[in-house]
Formats: structure tokens, sequence, C-alpha cells
């Protein structure tokens, strides 16, 4: 009798322990599949739609997802090259959040964010050949609607478009948006209440001009100035009246393709601001591999407004507030891991934004590669190393340090990564940190150092998960494989 309860406790313990060990693997390493990018495109044209067709729903609507590559001047660029451009925009993307941060630590900015239900939702179009943004949305200005390519964008806060006539104006996909043949566009006055929300409202004093004159510069030396105006957005069937708009008139810089820009910052005048009596202040996107052309087995990118757009079952964390910059959206992260263990020198000091408006951890769409400050990247980057060390490293590629030749394989095991938030941790999938650069089976960590105080979490890094903003409840969530 004795024997066989000693034998079962050994046995037990030997379920236990092969549990364990299963468990502990489970959290040490993710298995990626060694897809290379892709020799030739493989991107079709974006189908034709209306966006006019009456709603069926007043909660949420969903628009067909084209690729921006198709409709781009570099759509007959290989699959290699676009990575190339990609690449040096998001160089030029840091250079701007930093530079608009910085400034902004040095001056006192405020804005009164405007009170304006039902919700809706839209395709988001990878803007990889674009200029200024990665995402697009398909959305209808003015009444009768024209139809324009925008830049999602939730690190600037103005919504505004290329408009006639023009003094100058860059080229973009479709025809250059005519106020005047438009019935509900309307010119905001100088001096009025709505004129006076901008950072600086006399401009228009001192040019004498009676209509309202704004200008938004970024922080890569691209601009857009003109006429501050209300007018009616149309996202397939749900009207938005009464939209603040930029009507632009001199826009010069990196917005080739697209009309405008979205704002989806935490300003005032962004359109989630604009629009939160409608829509709760609440939206979400969910990013789809750039390659993707919305098939069965790749879902679309689609972006979504109202009370549907933010998922119960998220991983929520709490937006911090910059007392000196209203639009980005201010993250806690407490540090990270790296094969189940957090990584020794990546500590929540390392991110913490300060009374001054310097530092903090930023989450952003238009950023391609996540930035960390040097040192916490430079660790991470060395944990990585070695829980990887048996992967047979290659030369750096661009702005990445860490590369590995996984030519021959079909999968490989590679040590996980997990972000650990104020109010939950995020788990990345191993295809959202170790991502193909060329045909030939290179590898590269997708993470970054920046020798600024500001770290960026970037779109890489965000695929595949819902990631939804509400700005009603001071809350970032993160809901995975929500395509």
């Amino acid at each position: 009798m004795g024997a066989k309860v000693q034998n079962t406790l050994i046995f037990s313990v030997i379920v236990l322990f092969v549990s364990f060990s299963s468990a502990a693997s489970s959290s040490q390493y993710n298995t990626l599949v060694v897809n290379t990018l892709p020799s030739s495109p493989i991107l079709s044209s974006p189908e034709s739609e209306s966006l006019t067709t009456v709603s069926q729903s007043t909660t949420s609507l969903s628009l067909h997802l084209s690729h921006v590559d198709a409709i781009s001047s570099f759509a007959d660029a290989s699959p290699a090259e676009l990575f190339n451009l990609r690449l040096k925009r998001d160089s030029l993307r840091v250079e701007s959040l930093t530079t608009l941060a910085a400034v902004s630590s040095r001056r006192n900015v405020t804005r009164r964010a405007p009170r304006s239900a039902g919700g809706f939702s839209g395709a988001v179009i990878s803007g990889l050949s674009q200029g200024s943004g990665e995402y697009f949305m398909r959305l209808g200005v003015g009444t009768p609607a024209t139809n324009m390519y925008m830049v999602l964008d939730t690190g600037s806060d103005v919504v505004w478009l290329q408009c006639a006539p023009c003094k100058v104006c860059y080229n973009q996909s479709d025809a250059i948006f005519d106020p005047s043949k438009s019935k509900t566009f309307a010119a905001v006055p100088c001096g009025s209440r709505l004129c006076r929300r901008l950072d600086d409202s006399s401009e228009c004093f001192r040019q004498r001009s009676k209509r309202c004159l704004y200008q938004v510069s970024y922080g890569d030396g691209s601009f857009t100035v003109g006429d501050l105006s209300t007018e009616t957005l149309t996202f397939k069937g749900a009207r938005v009246d009464h939209v603040t708009v930029g009507c632009g008139h001199d826009n010069e810089g990196l917005f080739v393709g697209a009309a405008g820009l979205l704002g989806l910052g935490r300003g005032g005048l962004s359109f989630p601001s604009q629009t939160k009596n409608r829509y709760n202040g609440k939206f979400s996107y969910c990013l789809v591999d750039r390659t993707s052309s919305g098939s069965a087995s790749k879902p679309p990118s689609t972006i979504v407004f109202g009370n549907d757009a933010v998922p119960k079952t998220s991983v929520f964390t709490p937006l911090l507030t910059n007392p000196k910059l209203d639009t980005f959206y201010y993250l806690q992260l407490l540090g990270i891991s790296v094969g189940g263990s957090r990584v020794r020198g990546v500590s929540e000091s390392q991110f913490k934004l300060d009374a001054t408006g310097n530092g903090g951890v930023i989450i952003d769409s238009g950023t391609s590669v996540t930035r960390l400050t040097q040192s916490a990247y430079v660790a991470l980057r060395d944990a990585f190393r070695l829980g990887a060390k048996r992967l047979k490293r290659a030369p750096s590629y661009s702005l990445f340090d860490t590369c590995f030749d996984l030519s021959g394989m079909s999968t490989v095991k590679v040590p996980t990564v997990v972000f650990h938030f104020g109010g939950g941790e995020v788990s990345l999938p191993a295809s959202n940190y170790l991502i193909p650069v060329n045909t030939q089976g290179r590898f590269c960590f997708a993470f970054a150092g920046t020798m600024g105080s500001l770290s960026i979490i970037g779109n890489i890094q965000q695929q595949g998960f819902r990631v939804a903003y509400d700005l009603t409840g001071s809350r970032v969530g993160f809901l995975p494989r929500a395509c």
C-alpha cells in the first residue's frame, strides 16, 4: 500500500514537473513562421465603392480595404524597395514627433476639447509609399461628397485637406477638393469662438483677413496653411456634420498621395474630440501585415468609432497626461520581459513623463518601428540576443543592429517579448518583433534606440491587436487577434 502511495506521489510530481516545464517553455519562446519579403508586388487595385449609401446601422459601419501601394506612384516598386522607403520615412516621422515634444516641453500648450452617439467603422489603408503616414482611410468630403484618401494620424490633431484654389499643392491621388462646389462648406470668421481655439488665432488679424487662418507645421519641415472651415464628412453612409476642417491652399512636404490628414490625437481639434458627444471619444483600429490584400486568410485593417470600438475584454492601461502637450497618447510602461524574464536595465524610470513634459512613452499609428531610450533599448537588445544565441546572426540592416539569417527554415523558436504596462501586460506575437527585411531570409529585431527622452510604440508592434482609444475613460486597450 505504501509503495502504491509512493509511486502515485512520484507520478504526480513528474506530471507537475512536466506541466510546469511546458508552461515555462511556452512563456520563454514563440514560434515564428519564416515568411520572407515577397519578390514582387502582390497587391491588387482598390475596389470602387460608394461612400454615400445609406447606413443600415447607427452603431457600426465597415468599409472595403484597399492597399495604398496600388494607387501610389510607387505601385510598381518591389516589396523590398517599399520597405526601404518605409524605414526612411520612419526616421523622419520619429524626428517630427520628438521635435514637437521637445518644443512643447518648453512652452505652455492648452486647448479646450469641444462637446459634439452611434458609431461607425471603416477600412484602413496601408500607406507605405505615400509620404507622411502609414495608414489611410477613404471618406467623403462636402455635399455632394467628394471621395478622398486621408492619412490617419494619432500624433496630430487638426483635420485638413488640400483645397482649390491652390497656391502650392503637392500631387494627390484624387482631384483637389473645391469648396465652392460643396453646399455644406462654411468658412470660419476671424475672431470667432472657434477661431480662438487655435494656438495662434491672431494671424488673420495681422493679415487683415475676414476668414480665420490656420497653419500646421510638422517637425520634418512639412506644413499646411489655409482657411479654417466647417464641412460635412461622410463615412460610407454616416454623415458627420460641422467638422472643423483646415482648407489648405499652401501645402508642402511629405504628404504625397493623400488629400490631407484626419487628426486622431487627444487635442481639442482632433476628430475624436470634435465628435465626442456622438461617438463618446472612442475609436480603435486593427492593423494587419502591410502586404495583406484583404484575403480570407488576412482580414483587412479597420478603424471603428463609437462604443463598439472598445472591447471589454481588452487589456487596459491608463492614459497619462502631458501638462505641456495634449496631442500624444502617453502610456505607463513599467518594463519589458524577454524569454519569460524581466529585462534588467529596463525600468519605469527610463520611461517616466516628468512635470515639464519631457520623456514618456507614446503609442503612435504613424511610426513603424518602436523606439526606446538608448539605455533601455541596449538592455532589451542584449537580452534578446542572449535568448536567440542559437540563431545564425546576419549583418545589420539600416537602423536594425540585430539581424539573423533564417534562410532555408520554415519555422523557428524565438524568445518571447512582453510589454508590462500599468494595468496589465501585452505579449507580442513573434512576427511583431522579428521581421523580414529582404527576400533571402534575413530577419531583424524590429526595435531601435533613440538618443532623445521620448519613446514611441510603433505600428509593427501593434499589428494584429485591436488597439482601442477611450478618451472618456482615459485609457488605451489591447486585444490580440482581433482584426
